[in-house]
């Protein structure tokens, strides 16, 4: 269960899709937060502005410039109108510019900036935050110009505003955004799952096919109105049932012709040894025909091990590049003592002949060809081999001067356990041929080699494809 939940898809596009978006909603909300802050201030700083000038309207002044000696007779009343509400305060200081107290709350900290260089107002004004009676204060400072008949000279207006109000109307644009962006990424995470929901039900409902069906069934997978994006998968399901269908059957007749196959030899082994035992027949002839059953079993066992080898081989991937001609002559030297044995006149000519497959099938394949060459060739008759390539193929041609083969033995003798008179055996070297050969794109044939009416011998003709065409050939004898 665990596993299933770690590889969950809504569980993989609600983590991809929400954490980013709970990340860009967390950023996106701080700098809202920010940019309203910075508009409330925006507002209430035009108020204190406001309230500044409406001060500065009270001022009057007798002298000129340092000797200018400024009145003010604000009452605190003046700002009232100002006020909000009854939760945000506003104080007030008038001062000359070297900071004399003139009117106002003597404890408000004299303002000890400069004004900025760029303002966005057309007033000598100046906003900053302080405290105030150990509360959070934000100030606009005014230098207000103040003239009359009777003198000129500049006052320092300063107006404070407590910040509840402000705070206030920020904590509400913060929550009424929160809010809406919870309900974004709420409804985003409902159609996320309602998607995935609907868009896995294809694959819910396949899986649910597969889970019913009967053990052993390997038919292929009919789903037309799978998704599009499924189809491949469904595509390559097919074929790898197809490969599993393919080797189950293969296995299935590998048993049934051995156990088929292997029973006889058994039990013809099994009379011979009690009839040694019974004394029917002298011990040397006993053993002897003890010996000759066993090699025909282990030879039957040998060429159904190579058949089965030939389709794995075949389901392995692209197999390396083996040169057929040197192959070839391998094996003729291997079974030259047969050859000499039957006293042949053998000849062999080869040209450069490389071939994409595995040794080993060429070696099987050379192996037995030329092996029931020798066995079925009459003593002191000649048995000629030839490759040549040509066409972008190798043609390997083995002739002897036997007896051939009539044409109904001929359409069934590639097939296993299907030896006649003429080729005794097991029935199982041809058709280890002819699986190399289909194997690695090629052909097989026998034909017999006539003069007229006359049969003079035997042909196995192979074609098998060159991996590349040579341009130039070589010709031993």
């Amino acid at each position: 269960m665990s596993a299933q939940r770690r590889l969950s898809l809504r569980r993989y596009l609600l983590i991809g899709i929400l954490l980013p978006i709970g990340v860009y909603v967390v950023l996106n909300t701080m700098a809202l937060y920010r940019q309203s802050l910075e508009a409330v201030h925006t507002a209430y700083d035009r108020t204190l502005l406001a309230s500044a000038k409406s001060i500065g309207e009270q001022l009057t002044v007798e002298g000129y410039d340092k000797h200018a000696v400024l009145r003010a007779t604000v009452p605190y009343a003046a700002l009232e109108a100002f006020e909000t509400d009854s939760r945000s305060h506003m104080f007030y200081r008038v001062s000359t510019e070297g900071g004399a107290l003139i009117s106002g709350f003597e404890d408000l900290p004299a303002w000890r900036g400069k004004l900025p260089a760029r303002s966005p107002y057309a007033a000598l004004v100046h906003f900053y935050d302080d405290e105030f009676r150990h509360r959070p204060v934000r100030v606009a400072v005014l230098l207000q110009p103040v003239a009359s008949e009777r003198g000129r000279g500049m006052a320092v207006i300063q107006v404070a505003e407590t910040l509840e109000l402000r705070q206030e109307l920020a904590r509400q644009i913060l929550v009424a955004t929160l809010l809406r962006q919870l309900a974004l990424v709420a409804v985003i995470a409902f159609v996320v799952v309602v998607v995935v929901q609907r868009a896995t039900r294809p694959v819910r409902q396949l899986s649910a096919n597969l889970q019913a069906r009967a053990e052993g069934d390997l038919t292929p997978i009919a789903a037309p109105h799978a998704l599009r994006e499924l189809q491949p998968l469904v595509e390559a399901t097919n074929q790898v049932m197809e490969r599993l269908s393919r080797l189950l059957a293969h296995q299935q007749r590998f048993v049934r012709d051995a156990s088929h196959q292997l029973r006889t030899p058994l039990a013809v082994l099994k009379t011979q040894v009690q009839s040694a035992q019974r004394g029917d027949l002298p011990p040397a002839r006993a053993l002897h025909e003890i010996g000759a059953t066993v090699e025909r079993a282990t030879q039957l066992a040998n060429q159904m091990l190579a058949l089965a080898k030939v389709d794995q081989l075949r389901q392995q991937g692209e197999p390396p590049v083996s040169r057929l001609d040197e192959v070839l002559r391998e094996v003729a030297l291997d079974l030259s003592p047969l050859i000499a044995q039957r006293d042949l006149d053998f000849g062999i000519s080869t040209q450069s002949a490389p071939i994409r497959a595995h040794a080993w099938m060429l070696r099987e394949l050379c192996r037995n060809l030329l092996h029931n060459a020798i066995r079925h060739a009459p003593p002191h008759t000649e048995l000629s081999v030839t490759l040549q390539a040509q066409d972008g193929a190798a043609l390997l041609t083995i002739a002897d001067a036997g007896a051939g083969i009539d044409d109904e033995l001929a359409t069934r003798l590639f097939q296993p356990f299907s030896a006649g008179d003429v080729r005794q055996g097991s029935g199982l070297g041809l058709a280890i041929c002819h699986e190399i050969v289909q194997a690695l794109g090629g052909s097989i044939a026998l034909t017999n080699r006539r003069q007229g009416a006359r049969v003079l011998g035997l042909d196995a003709v192979v074609r098998l494809p060159l991996s590349a065409t040579s341009s130039e050939a070589k010709s031993d004898r």
